[in-house]
């Protein structure tokens, strides 16, 4: 049992770093695909706000789905649904059937997302020690793959059809393979086997700190580019570097939190890590130098990074069965990914951009403040079944 467990582990850790290789994949291809059907900047946004919104909705929906199927039959299912909606997205012919497209992809992806955080709970649980940020490290390598696979592939003239099919075709088999290695989530006790319509208030106030902490990854991901070269007038080929700079960031403090967390506790955790955005991002804002902006996005990525693996696993222990919890702090936070790039647009119309992006210091002082009101001592994350550790047989 000791190798199943291990096996669990690497699959949940590899699934992660599909999900953020194919949703990557389409995003660093965004401008072949404007070249392709000639979309205007309106018709992207509209493509991503298709793509979230599909994400969204399903998300909302999946407190029941988890709660009666579980985690590895829905990844089973959702996984290469996701594959086979990206393959859709790069045959899109045209606008509306692009549209259509995205908003399927979003939909699997959101069964996909919820099922595979749930998994990744069910297997911290079964090791019994924190291991979720571990894994949303394979998101960081997962996205940086398609960013690096995204650039060979525009070296060697693939079309963005192309690229997005290979990567679909090459994750498909993957994902169907990985399906025999996932676990079973615990099975709930007698008390709990009629879902609850509400559930524990801890529940949305995490849901409510990985709203604050995925806003601020939206507004990176959408406007520091915009910010380096309009604002603080970098070259583009400088600006470009932001995003991956701030995932480097984000990977190296996701591969550190997890030892972070057995030492400090979620609640200092996330105390720190609020503070820490909301102080190097004021930093990017206030200096006039690039060069330094950069540095400090580096900072920012460490510590937003742990901020919303924290919160689902810590919703993950807070009921009987992870599932519908974990579903409801996902959508939560997705709504945040959502929002917190048109908030920015909105308020630098009227405003400034650098003033606008204000907006994420403010984020982070929220979640340090938040954060004190999470319970001192966290649920311990161990199933019935009390596995130990890699090196000791799995209790029958």
């Amino acid at each position: 049992m000791n190798r199943d467990l291990r096996t669990a582990r690497f699959g949940a850790v590899l699934t992660f770093v599909l999900a953020g290789l194919m949703v990557g994949t389409m995003t660093v291809r965004i401008p072949a695909l404007t070249d392709k059907l000639g979309l205007s900047e309106a018709d992207v946004g509209g493509l991503l706000l298709a793509w979230g919104l599909g994400a969204l909705v399903t998300m909302q929906s999946m407190r029941r789905v988890m709660s009666r199927a579980g985690s590895r039959a829905v990844l089973r299912v959702g996984g290469p649904l996701t594959a086979l909606s990206l393959a859709a997205v790069g045959l899109a012919p045209n606008l509306p059937v692009l549209l259509a497209a995205a908003v399927v992809f979003g939909m699997t992806f959101g069964l996909f997302d919820i099922a595979m955080n749930a998994q990744g709970s069910t297997v911290e649980r079964a090791y019994g020690r924190p291991l979720m940020n571990g894994m949303h490290a394979g998101w960081c390598i997962g996205a940086m793959s398609a960013g690096i696979t995204g650039s060979l592939s525009i070296a060697l003239g693939l079309s963005f059809t192309a690229n997005l099919v290979l990567v679909s075709v090459l994750s498909m088999p993957v994902l169907l393979v990985l399906g025999r290695a996932y676990l079973p989530d615990a099975p709930a006790p007698e008390t709990a086997s009629r879902p609850r319509r509400r559930l524990p208030a801890v529940v949305y106030l995490l849901g409510a700190l990985a709203f604050f902490a995925f806003m601020v990854e939206g507004v990176v991901a959408d406007w520091n580019g915009l910010y380096l070269r309009d604002t603080l007038k970098a070259p583009e080929a400088l600006a470009a570097l932001g995003y991956p700079i701030f995932e480097a960031g984000m990977l190296l403090g996701r591969m550190t939190g997890d030892r972070l967390r057995s030492r400090f506790g979620v609640r200092g955790m996330l105390t720190a890590s609020g503070l820490a955005t909301a102080v190097f991002f004021g930093v990017v804002l206030a200096v006039p130098a690039p060069v330094v902006a950069l540095a400090a996005m580096f900072f920012v990525g460490l510590g937003v990074a742990t901020i919303s693996p924290l919160t689902l696993s810590l919703a993950g222990t807070a009921t009987s069965t992870p599932g519908p919890a974990i579903a409801q702090a996902g959508a939560m936070g997705y709504a945040g990914l959502l929002l917190g790039p048109v908030v920015i647009g909105f308020l630098s119309d009227v405003t400034s951009l650098r003033t606008a992006l204000v907006v994420a210091v403010a984020l982070g002082l929220l979640i340090a403040g938040a954060a004190r009101l999470l319970p001192r001592r966290e649920p311990a994350a161990v199933t019935p079944l009390t596995p130990a550790r890699d090196e000791q047989p799995m209790a029958a």
